[in-house]
């Protein structure tokens, strides 16, 4: 005897079968297979794997110094920047402390390197003037040390140079020596006397200095 609900049955399980067959064919194989693998990281880098930048290699520019002296400050500086040096400064070979603003109005007397010398053009030239009417010393005055805890003997030296030689804190007061001016432009003026004494222990105390112009004699 047929059962009807039999082929039913039979039909059921074929479509059921199918279906896990196409679900098989979607996913793929075994997932244990199949799972993802992880990135291989990238290689650590060492200081010694870095790429070092590369030497600069270019050969050191010279040129020789010219001989400045006896020319004006401006045109010693012009020269020198022709020769290809531009690192220039100056100081007043008098010890005076003077600024050289007006550069015409100077005129060369000595130089830290002699003429002839071959230099890197990154070196700093210094050049010793003295003002155009004025003749340059036999050898560049020096200005004074730092005082410290003793005092100098500023005697004979520029108001303006002893005044940057002591202490900031210092008070000191100038006067006059010869008539009652003021002392206005302390470079033009020479020390004729001071207090305290050369040798004396500097401990705060005040500073005295009567002085003349450079052109005067002390009284």
């Amino acid at each position: 005897m047929n059962h009807p609900w039999g082929d039913n049955l039979n039909t059921r399980i074929l479509v059921a079968a199918l279906s896990c067959l196409a679900a098989l064919a979607l996913t793929g194989c075994d997932p244990a297979t199949t799972s993802q693998q992880p990135a291989t990281p990238p290689p650590s880098v060492t200081a010694s794997d870095a790429t070092a930048p590369e030497k600069d290699n270019k050969p050191v520019e010279r040129a020789t110094v010219s001989n400045f002296v006896g020319m004006g400050l401006q045109s010693a500086q012009d020269k020198a920047q022709a020769d290809g040096f531009y690192l220039l400064t100056s100081h007043d070979s008098a010890g005076r402390d003077r600024m050289q603003a007006f550069d015409r109005n100077w005129k060369v007397c000595s130089q830290n390197y002699a003429p002839g010398k071959n230099v890197p053009v990154d070196t700093k030239l210094d050049f010793g003037a003295v003002k155009l009417e004025e003749s340059c010393p036999s050898k560049d005055e020096k200005e004074p040390a730092p005082a410290g805890n003793t005092m100098p003997n500023f005697v004979g030296k520029s108001v303006k140079a002893a005044r940057g030689a002591l202490d900031s804190s210092t008070s000191i007061t100038v006067t006059d020596a010869s008539e009652d001016r003021m002392v206005l432009m302390e470079s033009n003026w020479k020390i004729c006397t001071q207090g305290p004494k050369p040798g004396a222990a500097l401990n705060g105390q005040p500073v005295e200095f009567t002085a003349v112009k450079f052109d005067e004699s002390c009284p």
